[in-house]
């Protein structure tokens, strides 16, 4: 078997692939799990190296993984939005790795072929070449390469902007945090585009919007309508950095019931995401 130690060094690696892979908190545990599982059953003396075992192992999985979720969400409630995460500011970190795990980067991700999506991650993000990636996969190295090149304009006619100043990005989150808070419909306004898109994913277990909401006015009205709810009025509020991009955390008695996560461009909000599925906020405290 794979040394304990050798996999505990890994394991953070293996879990940011998982996750990139699925956008799903838990699929990426159970992955990391099942190869723990594998790796105690492999002969450690024929892995000459251990990490580039463990990434393919952990890749083919998310790979099988990605198949039979793709059925589920076919008859998935409503829109699906990727399983948040907390995060850290990491000012180190490559901007392809930060810029990943957002979550209108994660939904990018989803519109992705599986094989496309291994390719994408591994070498644009995780810095693998397409030599090691064609071993991963058991694909040529000239299959692997087109693939590559497919797949990285299909993300980049599709992947949000980052080219709003962070500092306006935060002091818009927190107002728009605000108008949450106050009911205050003329503040939200002047936050939200004209053609501002609103997702809201309850997965059928709470209440959410069965299709996404379009234009200023409708996400406005919407949204502060779902703030005034009984069962939210006990909500806290509160700023956190979630999948690497400052947004709400909802809170109730401390428990998580729910985030919301934003893009942006030319300062204002085109984008609001909100996730509300019970299912998919236990990733929250990890």
């Amino acid at each position: 078997m794979i040394d304990t130690q050798v996999f505990a060094e890994h394991r953070r690696l293996l879990f940011d692939v998982a996750y990139r892979m699925t956008g799903s908190v838990a699929d990426a545990e159970d992955i990391v799990q099942e190869a723990w599982l594998r790796c105690r059953e492999v002969d450690a003396d024929q892995v000459a190296n251990p990490r580039a075992y463990l990434v393919k192992t952990i890749t083919n999985l998310s790979l099988n993984q990605l198949t039979s979720a793709r059925a589920r969400r076919e008859t998935y409630v409503g829109p699906w939005l990727p399983e948040p995460v907390l995060t850290t500011p990491d000012a180190g970190q490559e901007v392809e790795m930060a810029e990943s795990i957002s979550l209108a980067m994660l939904v990018v991700l989803e519109t992705l072929g599986p094989a496309e999506r291994a390719i994408f991650l591994l070498h644009d993000v995780f810095g693998y070449s397409h030599a090691e990636i064609a071993s991963i996969l058991d694909k040529s190295e000239p299959a692997v390469r087109q693939t590559a090149t497919r797949a990285r304009a299909h993300v980049a006619a599709r992947r949000p902007r980052f080219d709003v100043d962070q500092g306006v990005r935060d002091q818009a989150v927190d107002r728009f945090r605000q108008a949450c808070v106050g009911g205050d419909l003329n503040a939200m306004m002047e936050l939200l585009a004209p053609d501002v898109v609103c997702w809201s994913d309850g997965g059928g277990k709470v209440t959410a919007a069965r299709r996404p909401l379009l234009g200023a006015d409708s996400v406005a009205r919407w949204l502060l309508g779902v703030f005034a709810k009984p069962e939210s009025r006990g909500a806290e509020l509160r700023l956190a950095e979630i999948n690497g991009e400052l947004g709400i955390l909802g809170t109730v008695n401390g428990q998580p019931v729910g985030v919301v996560c934003f893009d942006f461009a030319d300062d204002r909000i085109t984008g609001v995401r909100m996730q509300v599925n019970p299912d998919k906020l236990r990733g929250l405290s990890r």
